[in-house]
């Protein structure tokens, strides 16, 4: 018997392509705005474990020898830390569950359905993403007096599902619009009704927008400051994470290691939201784009 050898293929050489000078400015100029974005939260992060000592020293330095958890015991030993915690957390989930569902139906009703006015309602939402929020604060103060809604979590509720309403349904608008029409009329003919194929059809495929669109709805609002400091005047049981950071304000001087800790610990929440979702987050802008 001859022995056969079995021969592999052989893989094409590809040829080296130049690096081009433009690309590699490019690239450079991208990690330089990167590290120019990413060096306060470095700071920041560096300053909460530094010792009183270096936070004060008129020379700072980048780095510490030294890291210290004082600044972050002083944080958490804050009488109901947990419950500004909670707070914040039980606002940021409210606004995001509630404007993600009115958005999606809002979205689906401007886009599948032909009534008057369609248009004008459409610039309106527009119109409102426009307005600054500083001018809006006073009749909102007035507003949330009128409901009795002073002083409780729900002025923070409202105010922030208003204001992440407009561009959620825009971007979801173009999500549905990508869904074929198609698609819900052979659902209808194979016995959907129309809200099973919103919600077992429709809501899956738009998934990643509503996940876009959460995001910067959660981030606004954990961030937020403005309407705290306007709506919960007087009872303190009732304030969020941003209005605990005042107490390392003092006017003598100011705890800048507590402040950069409660910083720190204020974007944990937010960094663990975003590595959660960040798959659908990816997908859902650049469906926003494409559209």
């Amino acid at each position: 018997m001859s022995a056969f050898r079995i021969r592999r293929p052989v893989r094409p050489v590809r040829p080296v392509r130049p690096v081009r000078p433009g690309r590699l400015a490019a690239e450079a100029a991208t990690l330089l705005v990167a590290a120019a974005v990413a060096f306060p939260l470095y700071w920041m992060v560096l300053s909460a474990f530094k010792p009183a000592g270096e936070i004060q020293s008129t020379r700072p330095r980048p780095w510490t020898l030294s890291p210290s958890l004082d600044s972050f015991r002083r944080v958490f030993e804050q009488q109901e830390f947990g419950r500004y915690f909670l707070n914040s957390l039980t606002v940021a989930v409210s606004v995001v569950l509630a404007s993600a569902v009115i958005a999606f139906l809002a979205a689906t009703a401007v886009t599948r359905f032909r009534f008057r006015l369609r248009t004008t309602l459409l610039v309106m939402f527009l119109v409102a993403q426009m307005v600054p929020v500083e001018a809006l604060t006073i009749p909102l103060f007035f507003l949330m007096r009128d409901v009795g809604q002073l002083n409780t979590l729900g002025s923070l509720i409202l105010p922030h599902i208003a204001f992440s309403l407009p561009f959620a349904i825009w971007m979801l608008r173009g999500f549905v619009k990508a869904v074929p029409e198609a698609l819900e009329e052979q659902a209808m003919i194979d016995g959907a009704s129309r809200a099973r194929f919103l919600w077992q059809i429709l809501f899956p495929l738009v998934l990643p927008g509503l996940v876009a669109t959460s995001v910067f709805s959660f981030i606004s609002t954990w961030n937020d400051f403005l309407f705290a400091k306007s709506f919960l005047i007087s009872d303190t049981s009732q304030s969020t994470l941003p209005m605990a950071l005042l107490v390392f304000f003092k006017p003598d001087e100011n705890d800048w290691g507590g402040i950069m800790a409660g910083s720190t610990v204020m974007t944990i929440p937010v960094l663990v939201f975003f590595v959660l979702v960040q798959r659908r987050l990816v997908s859902g802008l650049g469906g926003a784009v494409k559209d």
